[in-house]
């Protein structure tokens, strides 16, 4: 007696047990992570450093780079160190004028309520980088242009960047920038730096007062929850902004980063 052939169906997925991602998808997560991991180590790192930091096999990372340095993610330096690639420039650029478009009504809200020029800020690598601003209505107001990048440790934005990060990467980009005064009002010992630092995890904001442009002050805070690290401020005369006036506007930043964080989410 034959036995009748039963034609198989496909089988399905258990739904207590979620379906794994395929190769490509894994290939893009990881390689994305590797390029997270450089621009943490300020754009330049080593296979080891990368195995170490990823916990991925050598020979899987050098494969992934491969790949990057191919599209021109990626670029591997005479010393044998791999660095984030020129093809990034451009990407960077368009996400960064997208960001200060979705900013400006925050930073238009943000202007009315203390009647300063806002700004929104990013890191990038060593210093911070302004990527939106709404001036002032006052006939004397400050205007930072977009796309300037300024020091980390005399700026409001770049002190508080500085503030939202581990002891340990504040420490080093501190120890790599080059602490000059550029006022005469300018913090330039890294201890005081630190010290200041601490001071501002604690109140919540930062503020430049005149040590970057003489006559000028500045008050920023952090939007939280970012996928890179972001500052708002205001800034405008320092005959305006009185320590009265910056108690008033810390609560105004925060909540406008609040705001802003929640829309970069949505």
């Amino acid at each position: 007696m034959r036995k009748q052939s039963r034609q198989g169906t496909p089988s399905q997925p258990s739904p207590s047990q979620p379906s794994q991602p395929s190769g490509a998808v894994q290939s893009v997560e990881r390689s994305l992570e590797l390029l997270e991991l450089m621009a943490d180590a300020a754009g330049e790192v080593t296979l080891s450093e990368l195995a170490s930091s990823s916990g991925l096999p050598a020979p899987t990372i050098h494969r992934l780079l491969r790949t990057l340095i191919a599209g021109g993610y990626v670029r591997q330096e005479e010393s044998r160190k791999y660095a984030l690639g020129p093809r990034l420039i451009r990407l960077g650029e368009s996400a960064s004028r997208l960001l200060g478009s979705w900013a400006r009504p925050c930073l238009d809200e943000l202007m009315h309520a203390t009647g300063e020029t806002a700004n929104l800020a990013l890191l990038d690598g060593d210093k911070a980088v302004y990527v939106a601003q709404v001036p002032s209505r006052h006939a004397m107001r400050m205007f930072t242009e977009v796309g300037r990048r300024v020091e980390l440790y005399c700026t409001g934005v770049g002190k508080a960047l500085l503030a939202q990060m581990p002891d340990d990467r504040a420490t080093a980009l501190l120890k790599r920038a080059d602490l000059q005064p550029r006022t005469p009002r300018t913090l330039t010992d890294h201890a005081a730096l630190l010290t200041q630092l601490d001071t501002i995890r604690d109140q919540g904001y930062a503020v430049d007062d005149g040590e970057q442009e003489v006559g000028v002050r500045c008050v920023a805070v952090t939007v939280p929850d970012t996928p890179i690290a972001t500052a708002l401020s205001i800034s405008g005369p320092a005959a305006r902004i009185t320590d009265e006036v910056v108690a008033h506007v810390a609560p105004e930043l925060q909540q406008a980063a609040a705001r802003l964080s929640a829309e970069l989410r949505s």
